[in-house]
């Protein structure tokens, strides 16, 4: 299936031509290729970077769907590889917890 059909499908993007155009900005990366054309094929296992509003998300294709449904049909289709809260950003290193103890 073509990735910005995939992207359309799973509700990342609002219509099939803002895909398209998403994928031509060449941020979105595929298995760790950056990915430029929106004819790239895309199967179930493979891995997608997706540059969101909120953050990067990382996920990984589990089933490909047939047509895009509601969003619960959409999520049961990828996994979430990334958990946001576990940014180094999100948790206090260990020298920090160290010098905040009494």
């Amino acid at each position: 299936m073509r990735i910005d059909k995939i992207l359309w499908f799973l509700r990342f993007s609002g219509s099939r031509s803002l895909a398209q155009d998403w994928v031509a900005e060449g941020h979105i990366r595929l298995n760790g290729r950056r990915i430029e054309r929106a004819s790239a094929d895309v199967k179930s296992g493979d891995v997608l970077v997706l540059p969101m509003r909120s953050g990067i998300k990382v996920i990984e294709l589990v089933d490909l769907p047939l047509r895009r449904g509601p969003a619960v049909e959409a999520q049961a289709c990828y996994r979430v590889l990334d958990d946001p809260g576990a940014t180094p950003l999100a948790r206090p290193s260990r020298e920090l917890e160290g010098r905040n103890s009494p």
